[in-house]
């Protein structure tokens, strides 16, 4: 493995006697069309004059988008720090690094990083203290590292690996099989996968597929159509036998899993990101149909196994935090259920089973508390490690005496534990060499006020000591949706504002999962704007309490995240400095109408509901809400042309509008990627070249020069 080079000194010099350049304030944005497309809604007219940037494989969208980048990185090119940005960004980044192992039919799995690699490798090895083999390195796949691994299932007898690759970012999957033992690459070859497991059973396995796009529709084109198939090894795909399908809900999309004794095929139905139908059959019976143990899509529920005869079912239903309830597959009516293990203050998020023991998986105030139950329910004990961070793992078999669990906090990266279940015992197997002193920071964190009077947690991040003057550069990130926890985790890329006496903050905003389905609730459909309320309040509490100011405060959040910052940015452009949507929902009339949008309707509902559901979403919709009068403060929205979740049509039609009515003179632009997608699979040196290109147009429209050796450009 690459050993970590020390920081160079040379890095580390001060630059405040080096003048800023003179901001450019004329910026030349392509002229781009309109049209006259108008869309009626309940009577009333909304112009979309835009809507031709919806096809995303025409001629005039590519030359729209080249021209969009060529303003866009001609504004980059010309901030001094850059640079210097990019090269402190490659060198913290290079630290060797390694995830919890797991174990499959004797052989022990784990994947490292040697610090820049652009894709992690794959290990294979018999016993925890051997080097390892290499068993797929995901970096030889492409030449630029754009083709990425997306998943990476042994068999349970430990002779085949099955894997899925996605090209450019796309969520379209690429099935492939290697032989072990050999290392051999098989002839399998599954084509048209999205959002499948692969789920082993006997001599092949189960996955899901959408029928095969239309020419031209294959990254926006609605997927309808999903079913179950079954695989056998070293047949062609065009034999795989149709297991499941449901033709009179095109709609609904479906899940596969087996209970680790094989007596039990477990069917997960859904039609939106909360809720879900289950259905299981008894595989042992070859006579045996189709049951049904859920059938409505109103409540979460997941089968943790088949235990002592009956199904052991993670739920909100009658529980907004979750509890365990138990069904017998013999009369599987929920009014048979009973309660197993009930819920508690925290939120309960996931159950392993390992060791003849459950490992439950708490949340208390966003931060990870675990609990030890025995296989009847009975609470054993607590965790023996005392460490405040997330904590995720715990993976096996019901008989696997060893298992291993990550812990991470805002200034550690991930720490690998060894853990002995019977004996509750820890013991540290690796942790990441990386040359950042952790004791230079502090974590805390604190409750604000959202309008309506609700009490709001945040983390917040910054060096021990640091004045609190109301001048420091402050990054504020939330989500705020889809039951999505923001828990404490490293992120490398946030050091830079760190170590440049910045501020790191990030609120656990209604529409979050961090309480309980309540509290998602709280922040969905016509309750939506909490959720801006929450993340404007945060931005106040910060403000009142002089971390920071409005002109040194950037705002950052992803998909659902970026239409919060593109809703709070539109709500109160007073009081940010910068804004930096990525990926990010911006059209609410129209999201549906693309690939698995509709999907989302159980958090927004969508502009077809009824009239009141339209004038909300209209209310808050980015796109929509763009005023002409109103300073803005300096916007750089990220996309990627391979975005196949959240078409970047949200963000081409967003930037265009906010470019044409914007008079002022901060910039108003957009970066977008080329093969890549909604960001899982990103190549290393992508990202950091992304990250250099957001902090330094941070930095240089908040006027802070980050503390790093400036070279004069030839």
């Amino acid at each position: 493995m690459k050993h970590f080079f020390p920081l160079a000194l040379a890095v580390l010099m001060l630059a405040a006697c080096t003048p800023q350049k003179e901001k450019p304030t004329d910026f030349q944005y392509p002229d781009t069309k309109k049209q006259d497309v108008v869309d009626d809604y309940f009577g009333q007219k909304v112009k979309d004059p835009y809507r031709w940037l919806e096809n995303d494989t025409s001629k005039a969208t590519a030359q729209w988008v080249k021209a969009q980048n060529e303003v866009t990185f001609g504004y980059l090119e010309q901030i001094p720090f850059r640079d210097a940005i990019k090269e402190r960004l490659t060198e913290i980044w290079n630290y060797p690094r390694i995830s919890a192992p797991f174990k499959r039919g004797g052989h022990y799995f784990v994947f490292k990083n040697d610090g820049l690699q652009n894709q992690s490798v794959a290990y294979i090895k018999d016993n925890l203290e051997d080097e390892g083999e290499v068993i797929l390195d995901p970096n030889k796949l492409s030449e630029d590292g754009t083709v990425s691994l997306a998943a990476f299932t042994p068999s349970e007898d430990g002779k085949y690996l099955a894997y899925a690759i996605s090209r450019g970012g796309s969520d379209w999957r690429e099935i492939y099989v290697k032989d072990i033992e050999t290392g051999k690459l098989l002839d399998d070859h599954i084509m048209w996968a999205k959002f499948s497991g692969i789920t082993w059973y006997k001599d092949g396995f189960f996955y899901t597929r959408y029928p095969k796009p239309e020419e031209g529709s294959k990254l926006s084109g609605v997927n309808e159509n999903n079913k179950i198939y079954y695989h056998k090894l070293g047949t062609p795909q065009s034999e795989d036998e149709l297991f499941y399908e449901d033709p009179e809900h095109p709609e609904w999309g479906f899940g596969v899993d087996i209970t680790e004794d094989e007596k039990y095929m477990i069917i997960y139905v859904t039609e939106s990101t909360s809720g879900n139908a289950l259905y299981f059959k008894d595989l042992k019976d070859p006579n045996a149909e189709m049951q049904t143990l859920v059938s409505g899509f109103e409540k979460d529920y997941s089968v943790i196994d088949h235990i002592n005869k009956q199904f052991l079912i993670r739920t909100n239903d009658g529980a907004s935090r979750y509890r365990i309830m138990a069904a017998d597959p013999a009369n599987p009516a929920m009014e048979n259920w009973t309660e197993f293990i009930p819920e508690e203050e925290g939120v309960l998020r996931g159950i392993s089973l390992v060791g003849g023991k459950m490992i439950a998986n708490y949340m208390k105030d966003a931060r990870s508390q675990i609990k030890i139950f025995d296989l009847e329910g009975n609470f054993q004990h607590e965790l023996d490690n005392d460490v405040v961070g997330t904590i995720s793992g715990f993976g096996g078999k019901l008989e696997d005496e060893i298992t291993f669990y990550t812990v991470t906090s805002f200034t550690t990266p991930s720490t690998v534990y060894k853990y002995n279940v019977a004996d509750n015992k820890s013991e540290l197997y690796q942790r990441s060499k990386i040359d950042i002193d952790a004791s230079k920071y502090e974590s805390k964190q604190v409750f604000y006020e959202s309008k309506d009077g609700t009490k709001v947690p945040m983390f917040i991040t910054h060096k021990k000591g640091l004045e609190l003057d109301g001048d420091n550069p402050t990054l504020l990130y939330g989500y705020g949706g889809f039951n999505v926890s923001l828990t404490p985790s490293f992120s490398i890329t946030r050091l830079i504002w760190l170590e440049n006496d910045g501020v790191f903050a990030m609120p656990n905003l209604r529409g979050g999962g961090e309480y309980g389905e309540e509290w998602h609730k709280a922040g969905t459909k016509l309750n939506k704007q909490n959720v801006f309320d929450d993340f404007i309040a945060a931005a106040e509490y910060l403000i009142d309490n002089d971390y920071t100011s409005s002109d040194k405060l950037t705002i950052q959040g992803g998909s659902n995240g970026g239409l919060l910052v593109g809703a709070v940015t539109n709500q109160r452009p007073d009081l940010f400095a910068v804004a930096l949507p990525a990926v990010g929902v911006m059209d609410m009339l129209r999201y549906h109408k693309f690939t698995i949008g509709r999907y989302w309707a159980t958090d927004y509902g969508t502009s077809e509901d009824n009239e009141e559901m339209f004038n909300y979403l209209m209310s808050y919709s980015p796109l929509h809400t763009i005023k002409e009068d109103a300073d803005y403060p300096a916007v750089l929205v990220t996309t990627a042309d391979h975005d196949d979740r959240v078409v970047p049509a949200h963000s081409f039609k967003y930037i265009s509008t906010l470019q044409e009515k914007y008079d002022g003179n901060n910039p108003v632009m957009i970066r977008i990627a080329v093969k890549a997608g909604h960001g899982a699979g990103k190549p290393t040196s992508m990202v950091i070249q992304e990250y250099a290109d957001l902090w330094s147009f941070a930095f240089y429209n908040m006027d802070v020069t980050p503390k790093y050796e400036i070279k004069e450009k030839e």
